[in-house]
């Protein structure tokens, strides 16, 4: 077996000495400020700690560039993900190159100082293109980067002052710089990193105990943890990486928290991977089917095709310290009774094979999980995570024209599932939760958008406590209706119904007159007049509330609520 020693390259460390960050401290009080996002924030300490190594901040221009359109920084160090600070416009006007931004998190704690040498408008189509593969919004790392991202990118020298305080699972986080002084003390020389983002069921068990009997190695389960750990599911998604460390054996394997948030760009994400593991001091990693693509669809179709990643990891093996350990998908045989890889399956064998969905499907109808698919105590805490759909929390999304009918059948459903029992329900009307949490902001285009966010954050903390939310919102853009899904769904259910009545009708219906004025210009922005509703794309269920009773539309959305699994009684 070849003698491969862990990687001991040079660690960039940007946290400065008690004395600078005091000086720094004193320096931020007369700087603009920025506040982190939860993507930013981890990304600042990875370049922090030395995990994004040899970066020492966010890319200028010339270095973003030459990474979307190239793979390697300006200098031609291999790199092939941007990672740049990106703000609004409104804050972009208040910074110059030259001058220095404090960073803080959302607690006000100052995290670094930021020395900006670039400031531009980034082309945002080839970034997704060049990156992603893609410049399809089902892709998760386009849909951020098109929905989210700030208007204008910064680059620039960071000075740390301290690193993001993290208070969950402390024992499990560890910098580059210790992670390699624990391989140290335990004569670690032959280190596989194990990436996931996902629970480890046991076709991971298997196939990462064939890699460590292959290559003679210890583990090192390293999944990314940048997500916002607000929600059951990250803490349950720990417990399992705790649990299925009892099944190695013994003094083998060590489980440790990246506090990466990863872009799920396939092959180029591969080789991210790749660096930040082997700046870690490891020195093989897995690169199995598929790795960091996402899925669409109901048939969880692929973005890339299933090796990609390590065909373009093999083009750049010869630029990297850490060695592929490329590994094909590991099937259940049942006439074996054990898993193997799928190409040493025979024509004569019996393959049993779960997906996410259906996976998904047995936990939200409480149906029974297979032993041969996952150890116990896995499931025990995955259930904890996943309860049957009846018991959840959902958000139930009601858009379409002014005076389509919104307000009236979020009251209507309110009170038929308040009949029905079983949880607490509350309606988010648009006009009065204006009044209530937006009452500064006007109605430009930015302040609409900010106040349909705001509630469907309210939404989410009454689903993520098993409540119901109901959202009669206008909620005029594709890209709006997108995000108010994405901030529920990682806590609950989301149902969107759109109220497809004409513009006729609902003109004929308003009583304000707000229909009129639009006509006039006396009002800016009315969707409806001079302001496109896009027609959603996603609605769960579509009414016509022009030849509706919204009795009849109520128990349409009963009946859907029903069929989706949310709700076990109907009358």
């Amino acid at each position: 077996m070849e003698n491969i020693k862990p990687f001991q390259g040079k660690l960039v460390n940007l946290i400065v000495d008690q004395e600078e960050a005091r000086s720094l401290q004193q320096q931020s009080y007369a700087l603009p400020s920025w506040v982190l996002t939860p993507r930013q924030l981890c990304d600042v300490e990875l370049l922090l700690n030395g995990g994004f190594s040899p970066l020492n901040g966010f890319m200028g221009q010339a270095d973003y560039e030459a990474v979307v359109k190239g793979l390697h920084l300006a200098d031609g160090t291999l790199w092939p993900i941007p990672i740049v600070l990106d703000v609004t416009s409104q804050f972009a006007d208040k910074i110059s190159v030259g001058g220095s931004v404090a960073l803080y998190d959302t607690e006000g704690l100052l995290i670094a100082i930021l020395k900006l040498t670039s400031l531009w408008k980034p082309d945002k189509s080839l970034e997704v293109e060049s990156v992603y593969d893609s410049s399809d919004l089902n892709h998760p790392g386009v849909r951020y980067i098109l929905d989210q991202t700030g208007e204008v990118y910064v680059g620039g020298t960071l000075a740390g002052v301290k690193l993001p305080p993290r208070y969950d699972f402390c024992a499990l986080r560890h910098t580059p710089q210790q992670m390699r002084e624990i391989f140290l003390q335990r004569g670690w020389e032959r280190i596989i990193a194990f990436q996931t983002r996902n629970p480890m069921h046991r076709a991971h068990h298997a196939l990462t105990l064939r890699a460590m009997r292959q290559f003679e190695a210890n583990l090192l389960i390293h999944p990314s943890d940048g997500a916002v750990a607000d929600n059951i599911q990250h803490y349950a998604r720990v417990r399992c990486y705790q649990s299925i460390l009892h099944h190695y054996p013994e003094l083998t394997t060590q489980l440790s928290l990246l506090p990466l948030a990863m872009r799920m760009a396939g092959p180029r994400e591969a080789l991210w991977h790749g660096i930040i593991r082997q700046n870690y001091g490891c020195t093989h990693m897995i690169v199995g089917r598929d790795h960091a693509g996402p899925t669409f669809g109901d048939k969880q179709q692929s973005f890339y095709s299933p090796y990609a990643a390590q065909e373009l990891f093999a083009q750049h093996q010869h630029e990297l310290e850490i060695q592929m350990i490329s590994m094909q998908e590991m099937v259940y045989v049942n006439e074996r009774e054990e898993y193997i890889p799928f190409n040493e399956v025979t024509a004569d064998q019996t393959v049993q094979k779960i997906s996410g969905t259906e996976l998904r499907r047995r936990f939200a109808e409480d149906l029974p999980i297979p032993e041969w698919f996952s150890f116990p105590d896995v499931v025990a805490q995955l259930k904890t995570a996943f309860p049957p759909k009846h018991q959840q929390g959902f958000t139930v999304l009601l858009t379409g024209l002014p005076s389509a009918g919104k307000s009236t059948l979020a009251h209507a459903l309110h009170w038929r599932l308040m009949e029905l029992g079983g949880r607490r329900v509350s309606v988010l009307d648009g006009d009065t939760m204006r009044k209530i949490l937006s009452s500064e902001l006007g109605f430009s285009k930015e302040d609409r958008e900010k106040h349909m966010l705001r509630m469907g954050y309210v939404a989410r903390e009454i689903t993520k406590h098993g409540g119901i939310a109901i959202l009669a919102l206008i909620a005029p853009l594709k890209k709006i209706r997108r995000q108010l899904r994405d901030i529920v769904l990682p806590f609950g259910g989301f149902v969107e119904v759109y109220l497809n009545t004409p513009q006729v009708i609902c003109e004929q219906r308003d009583r304000k007159g707000l229909y009129k004025k639009a006509r006039q210009g006396l009002l800016d922005n009315f969707t409806g007049v001079g302001s496109e509703y896009e027609i959603p794309e996603l609605a769960e269920l579509i009414i016509d509330t022009s030849n509706e009773e919204p009795n009849v539309a109520v128990q349409q959305i009963i009946l859907k609520l029903q069929h989706l699994g949310y709700l076990t009684t109907m009358s």
